[in-house]
């Protein structure tokens, strides 16, 4: 009946892996062993309750599939599940056999069929999400989609260096850091795309520190904690993110120490995160620290103005949908804090387009970036800069960004340009542009005027004050 079982869940093997990744694959289903076969009812043997708990959340409609293949839509399937007494190892542990149902929407059965079974029990660091923690990674996140500028052109070439040769370059570790929404992730994530489209074979696991840290302390409750660093132990990427996470957790530091020295001596890639530099990093360990510092660290910096109109024309070219160049030159000019609020500001501009069935154009970006910053309390739109010093100097708008050299359109102008200066994240350049391309150095001058002007004349400082105080910070 062993011999027969065996062919069975061979056939239902090779249903099994046209359906799901090779590491999948390996995980859930190379572990299962084909028990016995009575009738048409197939028992296979499964490591823990946890493991078959997995395979009836996850994969109960493909097991089903296969069993219709193997057998037909009558045949069964039963798991003998090993589970640990936790007595002297010279008594046999229980095996549960649980029938599943042959209808995949019923309920799991309440009555268990407990048998005795005389082999060794095993363990195995089963946590639902390391073992499928390269899941995780973002299948759109890929070196094409992530856009080259200045400002991050260094740790895209050591990400493309590190996933052509992971483990092989002297850029071992390789620290990413950077602010919010600057692409860490993206980054990281393509290399890890690019090491398992280019090998199958290679096993690469992406994990935030956070969920690295709560998987160290359950398999601490659960006394797993060997089989957790065997299970990292045995990845070849290794990529951690936000790594400051750590901060403080001096058993989580200790055991990513060890597996961290593992996996360098073994030639394995380790990749990791942060919102920081190592030498910026407080609560880890010093020798922690120097490891990190082994390989290479590189930083993301907040994407220049050129940067961010390639990543607004990249992201409407991944939508499908034309953006006037004037609309993207003014977004790209209008948000200077991070990739990805710049993308959420695309992305509310297409959905107000379309739901809406309304034409992209300036007035439409301008509403949009308007209900955004008023939500924020933090950031100060431009435009609103703008629209309140020519109410308070009553000028138009037009006199503020156009050619004229009147003192009574100047000055406005030139306040205008120094609270931008004060309350927004924007560069020079970007500030120039919204007021008729004017470049940086008319801005440097505009911004000095005013400086002398307030610490001479109090009035003058009164009114900037006044101004300034009239939005939230």
């Amino acid at each position: 009946m062993q011999r027969e079982a065996a062919l069975v869940w061979q056939k239902c093997l090779e249903v099994i892996k046209n359906n799901i990744s090779e590491q999948s694959f390996k995980t859930w289903f190379e572990p299962i062993v084909p028990d016995q076969l009575y009738g048409k009812t197939l028992i296979i043997q499964v490591p823990s309750q946890f493991f078959y708990e997995w395979l009836e959340e996850n994969y109960v409609h493909l097991l089903r599939r296969a069993l219709d293949e193997a057998i037909g839509r009558d045949g069964m399937l039963e798991y003998s599940i090993i589970v640990d007494s936790g007595e002297s190892h010279n008594e046999p542990p229980i095996t549960v056999s649980m029938p599943v149902s042959q209808s995949t929407s019923e309920a799991k059965p309440d009555n268990l069929e407990v048998t005795i079974q005389e082999q060794p029990a095993i363990t195995e660091f089963v946590d639902r999400d390391s073992l499928k923690l390269d899941n995780y990674i973002n299948q759109g996140y890929s070196f094409d989609s992530f856009i080259e500028g200045d400002c991050n052109r260094m740790a895209r070439a050591a990400g493309i260096a590190v996933a052509q040769k992971p483990g092989l370059t002297s850029f071992n570790p390789l620290m990413i850091y950077g602010g919010v929404g600057l692409g860490k992730t993206h980054l990281v994530q393509a290399i890890g795309n690019y090491i398992k489209n280019k090998s199958t074979t290679k096993s690469v696991v992406y994990v935030s520190a956070e969920k690295f840290t709560s998987q160290f302390i359950m398999a601490i409750k659960e006394n797993n904690l060997q089989n957790f660093n065997n299970f990292y132990m045995r990845v070849d990427v290794l990529i951690l993110d936000d790594v400051q996470f750590l901060s403080g957790k001096e058993k989580t530091q200790e055991t990513f120490f060890h597996i961290f020295n593992h996996l360098h001596q073994s030639g394995r890639q380790i990749i990791m995160t942060s919102d920081r530099s190592p030498r910026d990093l407080e609560g880890l360990q010093d020798r922690l620290l120097s490891r990190f510092k082994w390989g290479l660290t590189t930083d993301l910096q907040t994407p220049d103005a050129e940067t961010r109109t390639a990543i607004i024309m990249k992201k409407c070219q991944a939508e499908g949908i034309q953006i006037p160049y004037e609309v993207i030159e003014y977004m790209a000019n209008s948000i200077d804090t991070n990739v990805r609020e710049l993308e959420g500001v695309v992305t509310s501009l297409i959905a107000q387009a379309v739901l809406m069935r309304k034409e992209v154009d300036l007035d439409l970006a301008r509403n949009i970036l308007r209900n955004i910053i008023a939500d924020s309390e933090k950031e100060v739109s431009i435009d609103s800069i703008i629209e309140l010093v020519t109410q308070h100097f009553k000028i138009s708008i037009a006199d503020i960004k156009g050619k004229t050299r009147l003192r009574e359109v100047v000055f406005p102008r030139q306040v205008a340009m120094y609270i931008c200066k004060e309350m927004t994240n924007l560069s020079l350049k970007s500030i120039g542009y919204h007021f008729g391309g004017r470049d940086h150095s008319t801005v440097i001058h505009a911004i000095q005027t005013v400086n002398d002007l307030m610490d001479t004349e109090k009035e003058v400082d009164n009114t900037i004050k006044k101004l300034m105080k009239q939005f939230k910070r």
